[in-house]
């Protein structure tokens, strides 16, 4: 009788889970690097340990070129992607993305209710947001004797600190970067770049730079930096934690002038496997899971009830609040990225921005950066 029982149950959860569960993997876009290292930890292998669903990892470098050629295709090889808040919206003005209930997110564990448990603005028509991550600039503690950067204008100032920088290429964050080094205050930053004026003086900024190594990949601007190839770098704060706690890097982070940005999950238009696309949201969006991640990777949790909750680091032991952009130390001068500008203006200023590089390269010879080695690169198995 016993027996009977327990195939009936183990009946009952095959079913409920459904064939897609039992014989598909869950296909994920992310981005690779350290930050995909700790998603496997905190994340995927306890889904699968949960569900019983393998999860397949694949990476990019974000944009959107991809999911609308998916979409129009009709046939996404993706159930979710790991995907930036102003992209996000920018692919639900467009129709790309499925819509997420606003109910989807688990209450916390003491019953209070998802929408009152995250930070504002972050349970979208189309994205739920996860974490809060920063891009920042890094630079080699060795490289300049008795001195060091404070501010984000040092990232310009190559008389008192010398040397190549790596910075992305996309317009985001450094034309906030390059206004505010001309003194323009930090409220000031989208209204002034909404106009020809500002656009211009955030460019001509940049343009003044010499020798810049423009990366895609978030590894390469880490690599650049742990080998020497230069001095200082934007890039993401999780993958630099990683660099100086994990590989003992000669690099620290300038908080000042941080761009904050939330990071959500969405479901691309015909995803596969929807449903469980969803399941695996409502789990990697608990307050247990983002605990779990933000003790691996220093990215601020979207849910009030996860922040207090953030520990040390598993491996070295170090108090991973005082690494999160969101700490009041940290935050103190961090700009919050107007995302909702982003997404109504990401096209015209992408192409703005890649007219621009494109004259600068061709009086340079400068080139975008290679990227990391494979080995620092996990993709998909």
């Amino acid at each position: 009788m016993a027996m009977a029982s327990r195939l009936l149950t183990a009946l009952l959860i095959v079913t409920a889970l459904g064939p897609a569960a039992a014989d598909e993997p869950l296909r994920i876009l992310s981005w690779g690097g350290a930050y995909e290292r700790a998603q496997r930890e905190a994340l995927f292998q306890p889904f699968t340990e949960h569900t019983g669903i393998h999860v397949e990892v694949h990476r990019y470098d974000g944009g959107l070129t991809e999911l609308r050629r998916a979409v129009d295709d009709e046939a996404a090889p993706w159930d979710v992607i790991d995907m930036t808040r102003s992209q996000a919206m920018a692919a639900c003005d467009e129709g790309l993305l499925q819509t997420l209930s606003p109910d989807l997110a688990a209450p916390a564990p003491d019953g209070t209710p998802a929408e009152r448990d995250f930070m504002p603005g972050a349970i979208g028509d189309c994205a739920l947001t996860h974490t809060l991550f920063a891009t920042v600039v890094a630079y080699r503690s060795d490289a300049f004797p008795g001195r060091r950067p404070t501010r984000i204008a040092d990232l310009f100032d190559q008389r008192r600190f010398p040397g190549p920088r790596a910075l992305q290429r996309t317009p985001a964050v450094n034309l906030e970067w390059a206004l505010l080094a001309t003194g323009v205050p930090h409220e000031e930053l989208y209204r002034l770049l909404s106009t020809p004026r500002g656009l211009g003086l955030a460019l001509e900024r940049l343009d003044a730079l010499e020798e810049i190594h423009w990366w895609e990949d978030g590894e390469t601007p880490v690599r650049l930096l742990t080998e020497g190839e230069v001095v200082m770098a934007s890039g993401y704060n999780g993958r630099f934690f990683d660099a100086m706690i994990s590989r003992g890097a000669p690099i620290e982070i300038l908080w000042d002038g941080q761009v904050q940005e939330h990071e959500t999950w969405v479901i691309p238009r015909h995803a596969d496997n929807p449903d469980t696309a969803r399941e695996f949201i409502r789990f990697a969006t608990s307050t247990e899971r983002l605990v779990a991640l933000a003790r691996r990777i220093p990215y601020g949790p979207a849910r009030a009830s996860s922040a207090v909750r953030v520990g040390s680091h598993p491996q070295s032991g170090v108090d991973m609040r005082l690494h999160i952009p969101t700490h009041p130390l940290n935050a103190e001068r961090a700009i919050t990225k107007d995302e909702t500008w982003y997404a109504r203006t990401l096209t015209r200023m992408e192409d703005y921005f890649a007219e621009w590089l494109s004259a600068r390269q061709a009086r340079t010879g400068e080139a975008s950066a290679p990227p990391a080695a494979a080995d620092d690169q996990p993709v998909a198995p």
